[in-house]
């Protein structure tokens, strides 16, 4: 089950981008997965630079 990645807008997204594409489950769970990994590295990126705020360049 996705924690950060609301299926609906995940859904509505790639109905905009492209058109007759479908997004199964499976890609929401992938998504997520991708999601939590980059917050992880922000916040070690942040860490390594002695900052308690995590700030778009981390990313």
């Amino acid at each position: 089950m996705a924690d950060f990645v609301r299926k609906s807008s995940v859904k509505e997204e790639v109905k905009k981008v492209g058109k007759d594409m479908r997004c199964p489950g499976d890609t929401i769970e992938a998504l997520d997965k991708v999601v939590k990994a980059m917050l992880a590295k922000a916040v070690e990126r942040a860490k390594g630079n002695g900052r308690k705020t995590l700030r778009g360049w981390d990313f």
